[in-house]
């Protein structure tokens, strides 16, 4: 399994080791498309290579065309574009189906390509997670793909190689934000919260998409209202409407206009203020999503989303109660998990975001459901290293947090602020809390009277 090398407090630097190049190749009766694979765990713990799947697609154009939008996003910068490494993709098998992810190096986009069972020709897939090797020849060739000849795929080493593999002879080094590692765990916590809003058919899509601005970032979020089939732009956030932040973001599904069927948008209902929102390409036995955080210059990373699990010791446990019970399932239901463990699903469901701010569990929202996959690399720095949570304990620790029934006050630098709760939502006089109002999370201080709340609970004996 790849190691990473410290660096500095917010970037270390990922080591991908693959045992050759992947490529495309040709092969008697098609194609072998063939992607090698960096440490990553399964069912059996780590391994070097692991092997996921051999078997032929069903849509091969489809599949070449959603990786390489999968891979485009990995290597993009939609706010303040830099030339830059880019990550190669994670992968995981969840039995019936291949799921490939990437976030954009500003952290704004999360894509995911969900290969299902009827994309993979009925085939199974083993179970784990690990990076895949997508590199510049090998988008080459997958973008000259124009028919669906037939095309197998190997992901992992195939089996003459297996048993061989003297150590690794491709080496790529990246640089690996913790606001990247962060942004996992968001985008997991924001789009459980979606809803389906609208959905447009294949040509209505393609009119749709070919419509919007590409090339430059604009300015503040656009509004889209369904409307007779299609999407309608809109000035303002009207009853209805959809957010399109950053509408340049969604460039990556051009890739796979011309095999879509449909196209599903997500998102929250709105009070009016800048969302975020997901927008799912159908295509034949497979599914590309990419969720767009609220504004081009604001990262997914920033999002706070999951930091009310995170203040809680009490999710802390349940999560490693949690994890022994996941087996890489495509679908994770909460109600069983809850019987299973003896804990309450609301216990449950912060222990699931508990679990995400590791990489372990993902969020399908054509589901509805958690899936169980494990980042293949050092995820819990994004909870270590994430500036509230950081400075809540640091406030906790010093002793700046007074209680008296619902209100509590926080001495921080020169000034002391007050905490209010209500109906179980805390409020702060502090100015993040007024320039926000809770859409992106609490504030050190709520944190920090949360964490101190929960710690006077457990001093005078009561249940947790």
């Amino acid at each position: 399994m790849p190691g990473s090398n410290v660096t500095s407090m917010t970037r270390s630097v990922q080591a991908l080791a693959y045992s050759r190049p992947s490529a495309l190749d040709s092969a008697p009766g098609g194609r072998l498309l063939g992607l090698e694979t960096s440490g990553g765990l399964t069912p059996a713990g780590a391994e070097a290579h692991p092997r996921f799947f051999s078997g032929f697609l069903a849509s091969p154009r489809a599949a070449a065309r959603g990786l390489l939008a999968v891979a485009d996003v990995a290597g993009a910068r939609y706010y303040q574009r830099t030339a830059g490494s880019s990550l190669d993709p994670v992968v995981t098998g969840n039995g019936d189906r291949l799921r490939f992810e990437s976030f954009s190096g500003c952290c704004g986009v999360y894509a995911r390509l969900d290969v299902e069972r009827e994309g993979l020709d009925g085939a199974e897939t083993g179970h784990g997670t690990t990076n895949v090797d997508v590199n510049n020849p090998l988008r080459e060739a997958l973008s000259r793909m124009t028919g669906d000849d037939p095309l197998h795929l190997r992901v992992g080493p195939d089996e003459l190689t297996v048993t061989t593999l003297d150590g690794p002879v491709v080496e790529k080094k990246v640089p690996l934000p913790d606001r990247w590692l962060r942004g996992f765990a968001e985008a997991q916590v924001i789009s459980a919260g979606f809803d389906l809003r609208a959905e447009l058919t294949a040509p209505e899509a393609v009119a749709f998409l070919r419509s919007l601005p590409r090339g430059t970032a604009s300015r503040g979020a656009r509004w889209v209202v369904p409307a007779g089939g299609t999407l309608r732009p809109t000035t303002r956030p009207v009853p209805g409407a959809v957010c399109l932040p950053g509408p340049e973001r969604l460039a990556a599904l051009q890739r796979v206009l011309r095999d879509a069927t449909a196209l599903r948008v997500y998102g929250p209902v709105t009070d009016g203020a800048a969302t975020a929102s997901a927008w799912e390409a159908v295509l034949p036995g497979m599914r590309l999503t990419l969720t767009l955080s609220p504004d081009t210059a604001r990262g997914f990373s920033g999002e706070g989303g999951v930091l009310e699990a995170l203040a809680t010791e009490e999710a802390a446990e349940d999560a490693e109660l949690i994890s022994v019970l996941l087996a890489w399932e495509p679908r994770i239901d909460p109600a069983e998990l809850a019987e299973r463990a003896g804990l309450s699903a609301e216990r449950v469901r912060a222990a699931l975001v508990r679990l995400g701010t590791a990489g372990r569990v993902g969020y399908d929202i054509a589901d509805a459901a958690y899936f169980h996959r494990e980042l293949p690399y050092d995820a819990g720095r994004a909870e270590r290293h994430n500036p509230r949570l950081v400075e809540a304990r640091a406030l906790l620790s010093s002793g700046a947090v007074a209680l008296d029934g619902e209100l509590a006050s926080v001495a921080s630098g020169e000034r002391r602020y007050q905490v209010r709760e209500a109906a179980g939502v805390l409020s702060c006089t502090c100015r993040w809390w007024a320039d926000y109002r809770g859409r992106r999370g609490p504030c050190k201080h709520a944190l920090a009277v949360r964490m101190a709340r929960r710690e006077a609970v457990v001093v005078n004996g009561g249940a947790r």
